[in-house]
């Protein structure tokens, strides 16, 4: 039985793959995660992201069993694994330290696990064969780690964590020893190995741009309690806190009131002779204190005044960073307030349209405005 079939089918009760119920971790006093509810279907690819101490990896340790819940329960294909040790969880688990014995080739560690659940060694040699052909290291079965690159140690971590078959596989911070380039190219192979093998991935990550590249779906975690969850797309373009849409990337946030609601809402920046119109949306109410959520690439910058968008202001450019495949822009309005514009290079030229110190408009579509009551 290959891993494919080792976890195809469904939970028994037809329940979510993955459960997480009324879950809170105390540490004496200080509380980690604080009554999570979380379902992850299978074969997802899932993510868990926030800020260092927000709580993702304990809750990574409690589904692994490393950590036990102080309430709550945990269900993995549709059994309670709260009290289950972590030797006896359908469950694996690649530390960020990759954690491979250095006195070992890349061989014996994938079938480290294999041997101390007594597997015949027959079926243990087609395994770790399997295993070393999967993540594209088959002629490296022999070597030490010490003489594998950084992004081959990732990948005999992972093959050692896949060879048993677990029905979950638990990434803690996976590719943060990786440099960026090798990195990127990781997390595609990553992406192909989860679908191949269909197993059920949660990955803990401080990296927004990782979250977003891998995974099927995010939970944004801070102070130990869920902000928002969803796809990458949806979380991105649609943030439903302050909070979430200033931790994922970047983006310009104005606070103001709400002026009107007609077409669009009209949001009044105080001490500004400014007025934004976003698409309607509920719970906004005339005179509600709003904030206005604007990602830097949804804003254009030119030297003469735009015609037909709705917002447009005018402001001069203070900063410049040129970043290869777009210009990142800071421009300051005539209430000292900056705004983040990042555009892309699409023509091949070595001198610059706008300079520092330009004065320039800017201007953004109402699609491009989230308002934010939270």
């Amino acid at each position: 039985m290959n891993a494919v079939e080792s976890v195809t089918g469904s939970s028994s009760d037809g329940s979510p793959y993955v459960r997480i119920e009324n879950v809170t971790k105390r540490f004496g006093e200080f509380v980690a995660v604080d009554n999570v509810s979380l379902d992850i279907e299978r074969k997802e690819f899932f993510a868990l992201l926030g800020a260092s101490g927000c709580g993702k990896s304990t809750l990574l340790r409690m589904l692994a069993g490393l950590e036990k819940p102080t309430e709550g329960r945990i269900l993995i294909d549709g059994q309670d694994m709260t009290n289950v040790p972590p030797y006896e969880r359908p469950v694996n688990m690649m530390f960020q330290s990759y954690a491979l014995f250095p006195h070992m080739s890349v061989e014996d560690n994938i079938a480290f696990g294999l041997k101390q659940d007594r597997m015949p060694v027959a079926e243990i040699n087609k395994r770790v064969e399997e295993m070393l052909e999967l993540v594209q290291l088959g002629q490296f079965g022999k070597r030490k780690p010490h003489q594998l690159s950084g992004g081959q140690r990732q990948r005999v971590a992972l093959a050692r964590s896949l060879a048993k078959h677990p029905k979950l596989l638990l990434l803690d911070e996976p590719l943060a020893a990786l440099d960026k380039k090798l990195r990127e190219q990781t997390q595609f192979e990553l992406m192909n190995i989860q679908d191949e093998t269909g197993i059920t991935f949660i990955v803990v990550t401080h990296d927004q741009e990782e979250a977003m590249v891998l995974s099927t779906r995010i939970a944004v975690m801070n102070q130990g309690v869920i902000q928002q969850i969803g796809s990458p797309n949806e979380v991105y373009e649609y943030p439903s806190s302050r909070y979430v849409a200033d931790f994922l990337g970047s983006v310009n946030l104005f606070e103001g009131e709400v002026a009107s609601i007609n077409q669009g809402i009209e949001i009044r920046l105080p001490q500004a002779d400014l007025h934004l119109v976003a698409n309607n949306r509920d719970n906004v109410t005339i005179g509600q204190n709003v904030a206005v959520a604007i990602r830097p690439e949804k804003i254009s910058v030119s030297i003469d005044k735009p015609n037909e968008l709705t917002n447009q202001c005018q402001g001069k450019v203070d900063e410049i960073a040129y970043q290869g495949s777009l210009s990142v822009y800071q421009v300051k309005l005539a209430d000292g307030r900056m705004v983040k514009v990042s555009s892309p290079n699409q023509v091949r030229t070595a001198k610059r349209t706008i300079d520092w110190d330009d004065s320039v408009w800017l201007s953004w579509d109402t699609d491009a405005c989230v308002v934010l009551i939270d």
